[in-house]
């Protein structure tokens, strides 16, 4: 595996390897890697000639400088498992080589995407992820980027900033990666307290009986049903749940046969926030 932490040099062996003919295919981590991660790799090493890896914990999506303090960074470790899957290349930049003017946002226009659900809670969270993610992509100019569908919301937000900066590349959603009891897997899981580890299934449990309940309640049924099981829970706290068509992510309040919905859900436990969403079927 090679590693670079210098844009130049990763620059000019990637465009080397282009002309040679081999398809990239790209997967950004913000490190602390999980086997949700391997599996959006393992995807890309299906699919493409020459996978590139990076990790780069990137300061301006994060709206409480005490998540960014706290998020884990595991970089030996992280190594060890792209070295032993055979990852092809490694970019790992430190802030200075990334944000060389200053560390800000870059301002976007999402279409209204990212003033949803995330976007209400986490203010220039967005606009952070299109500045760290169209650098990258710039620097790596990769065939195909590969991304989880646990942070849909930002799934679709690439894809529209692909669209509107007329990117050259395709971005590709793979499935949610869970444990075995149910949980989402993510990097902030390492950092539960062990109550609230055992408790979070609970979590991806409501979003199984909100998919089940869909087939033949209402919209707002299913909300008021989720709202109601998290008000009496002692460990898990409620941010929200909404369900939102798949293109726009706008809360919906009646189902038609044409749309794709998918419920989306953001919990508290303890102080660490954990994300999920599932897929909704309503015939």
């Amino acid at each position: 595996m090679k590693i670079f932490t210098k844009k130049a040099p990763l620059e000019a062996y990637l465009s080397k390897e282009k002309l040679n003919g081999k398809s990239i295919g790209f997967t950004p981590t913000m490190g602390a890697l999980h086997e949700g991660h391997l599996s959006l790799i393992a995807t890309a090493q299906k699919n493409s000639d020459l996978v590139v890896v990076s990790i780069f914990v990137n300061p301006t999506q994060f709206d409480k400088e005490e998540d960014l303090i706290n998020y884990p960074k595991t970089f030996e470790t992280d190594k060890r498992y792209l070295e032993n899957i055979s990852c092809d290349v490694l970019f790992y930049p430190d802030v200075a080589e990334i944000y060389k003017n200053g560390i800000r946002s870059e301002s976007f226009n999402f279409d209204g995407l990212d003033h949803k659900m995330e976007g209400q809670f986490r203010k220039g969270h967005f606009n952070g992820v299109g500045t760290i993610v169209k650098t990258l992509f710039q620097i790596v100019n990769p065939d195909t980027a590969y991304f989880g569908q646990k942070d849909f919301q930002q799934l679709q937000i690439i894809k529209k900033m692909v669209k509107n900066h007329n990117l050259n590349l395709e971005i590709e959603g793979c499935p949610i990666f869970r444990e075995k009891d149910g949980l989402a897997m993510s990097s902030r899981n390492i950092r539960l307290e062990e109550k609230h580890r055992i408790a979070a299934p609970f979590i991806y449990q409501t979003l199984k009986e909100a998919q089940h309940q869909f087939l033949k309640d209402t919209p707002n049924e299913v909300s008021l049903r989720v709202t109601e099981q998290f008000k009496n829970h002692p460990l898990l706290e409620l941010e929200y749940f909404t369900i939102a068509e798949e293109e726009t992510l706008e809360t919906i309040k009646t189902k038609e046969n044409n749309k794709k919905y998918r419920a989306f859900i953001a919990v508290f436990a303890g102080n660490i926030r954990l994300i999920d969403n599932i897929k909704l079927k309503h015939s």
